[in-house]
């Protein structure tokens, strides 16, 4: 979790912060739906985004 914060403020969060609590809910949702779990790689997945890193053993074994 410490991570997760940690990107999110330093890749994210504008420096000035959000102008109501409204678009900040959205915009920080935008990031961890959207970029953080399907786009970001991450070092642990082998440089893959968790949600590819998540398909990989379902194909394998043929799960859908």
């Amino acid at each position: 979790m410490e991570r997760l914060f940690r990107s999110l403020k330093s890749e994210w969060v504008p420096a000035m912060g959000y102008h109501s609590l409204p678009e900040a809910k959205k915009d920080i949702g935008d990031y961890l739906i959207g970029y953080y779990n399907h786009h970001r790689p991450h070092s642990y997945n082998s440089g893959v985004s968790p949600v590819v890193a998540e398909e990989k053993p379902k194909a394998l074994s043929g799960i859908n």
